[in-house]
């Protein structure tokens, strides 16, 4: 049974977040046990705190995040070996009949083990009672609870580590918005018609322990609630550089759908020559209603700033945004146009690609191009723009500006 429930409790499939696995071990035991109240506790220096609770009794005392003075309670007792785990009539109890705990909880029969985690430090308690004696209370029944709560245990032990990691997480990323730890890279991008450089994409850097791709650390902040105030620290830093470019060159910006939704992304581009930037939202941005998002980018696009649609040909949910949102520019992903000269079907999409977007005025901009056979195709195809390591790599400011004194 153990290992059955392990297995499904601790697939890495499973979207179930941890509280509500403990829920699901809470419900089990209390059924099984036929208890009113399962709960499992956390210990503080001074308190029991209830965490994960599964109530059927209308006494709102045991809730999760109400607490007791931890000298109070059964929990630290049997944590202590002062009292036993099994307590199939508190009422008669030398101790617990004279504790306010089982008056205040209405406890009549109660059944707990302590929670130790691997380190040898008591977390809490896993408990249950109901409010009417019950001698029918065995040491089978406590077996049992000892089982599910080893299981509790190890989801405990995962909650504890992620806990530590994303504080951790949360201190690193606070720091960078702080001091502004944030280096911005620009990555050319050239017109095949003119074979000058059309704009810049802009591109966050993260120099510093430990190493994380950027899209992390913007997720890891988005988690933590904090990814709108990096995101904003980005763009700023890159809107500063805006003057050190030629005025005819653009820059792309990479956001979030919230952000534009929330209308920071408004509030940011205050007294900027918005025809100079374009926004730049991925396949992977989920968009949950597009009326809204219509109406967010209103008012920026009054403002002459243009939406780009990242990632096109990587999946559905790129040509949904391009229908939706009326994009102004098509961005085809690297998964296209790498080998696209070797690949016919990679040609013929993108050729069909580049057919659509004239059809609805927008233009086309190929990433990802890595030689000059990827890059002759997509002159042949009537691209519109490309960028990629072979035109030019990602550069902080001061090299990047030499982009603009190049002919591809």
């Amino acid at each position: 049974m153990r290992d059955k429930l392990s297995k499904h409790l601790f697939d890495p499939q499973s979207d179930a977040s941890i509280e509500s696995k403990l829920l699901k071990l809470l419900s089990l035991v209390r059924k099984h046990l036929s208890m009113e109240v399962a709960f499992i506790s956390k210990f503080t220096n001074t308190e029991r705190v209830f965490k994960v609770v599964d109530n059927q009794t209308t006494n709102t005392c045991v809730s999760v995040g109400n607490s007791d003075p931890i000298c109070e309670t059964y929990c630290k007792k049997i944590s202590d070996n002062e009292l036993e785990q099994i307590i199939p009539n508190t009422l008669e109890h030398p101790i617990t009949r004279n504790m306010p705990v089982t008056e205040k909880l209405n406890i009549g029969s109660y059944i707990g083990v302590p929670i130790i985690l691997s380190t040898g430090k008591v977390y809490g308690t896993f408990c249950c009672y109901k409010t009417v004696l019950d001698n029918a209370l065995n040491d089978k029944d406590l077996s049992f609870l000892r089982l599910i709560s080893e299981i509790a245990t190890e989801l405990i032990e995962k909650k504890v580590q992620s806990d530590i990691l994303n504080n951790e997480s949360k201190s690193l990323i606070e720091n960078i918005i702080k001091t502004n730890d944030i280096t911005i890279y620009f990555q050319p991008i050239f017109n095949l018609s003119t074979n000058q450089l059309s704009g810049y994409e802009s591109l966050s850097r993260f120099f510093i322990e430990p190493y994380k791709t950027p899209d992390i650390w913007f997720e890891d902040a988005e988690k933590l609630g904090l990814g709108e105030a990096l995101e904003i620290l980005a763009i700023q830093n890159t809107l500063h550089c805006l003057d050190q470019f030629d005025e005819k060159a653009y820059i792309t910006i990479n956001t979030s759908p919230q952000h534009i939704l929330s209308g920071s992304i408004d509030k940011v581009l205050q007294s900027i020559d918005c025809n100079r930037i374009i926004l730049e939202v991925t396949e992977h941005s989920p968009i949950l209603d597009y009326q809204a998002m219509r109406t967010a980018l209103q008012p920026l696009r009054s403002k002459g700033v243009r939406l780009a649609i990242d990632d096109v040909g990587a999946g559905y949910s790129s040509f949904q945004h391009i229908l939706e949102l009326e994009a102004d520019i098509i961005k085809l992903d690297i998964s296209l146009t790498q080998n696209i000269n070797k690949d016919s079907r990679k040609f013929l999409l993108a050729k069909a690609l580049c057919g659509f977007a004239k059809a609805i005025n927008c233009s086309i901009v190929a990433e990802g191009i890595e030689n000059q056979e990827e890059l002759s195709t997509l002159r042949k195809l009537g691209v519109d723009n490309v960028q990629g390591y072979f035109i030019g790599r990602p550069a902080p400011i001061e090299d990047a500006i030499q982009y603009q004194t190049i002919t591809l």
